[in-house]
């Protein structure tokens, strides 16, 4: 689905510069942000997770 989001000058500013010195596109590295913001949250959750499952074990045996 395609997306135009609105940045702020400045942001914008600092993607197109990025973009030039790497030669790459700003929608390259948009994208890559967003995947990386995205598997950063993932990672944390799925942290959080097995901590908790580590940590209330005998709990959740109980439980069952």
């Amino acid at each position: 689905m395609a997306m135009t989001p609105r940045l702020p000058d400045d942001l914008d500013a600092k993607l197109t510069e990025r973009a030039r010195r790497e030669g790459r596109s700003k929608q390259v590295l948009a994208i890559e942000a967003i995947r990386d913001a995205q598997n950063r949250a993932e990672l944390k959750v799925d942290d959080v997770l097995a901590e908790l499952m580590d940590s209330d074990a005998k709990v959740l045996d109980y439980l069952k």
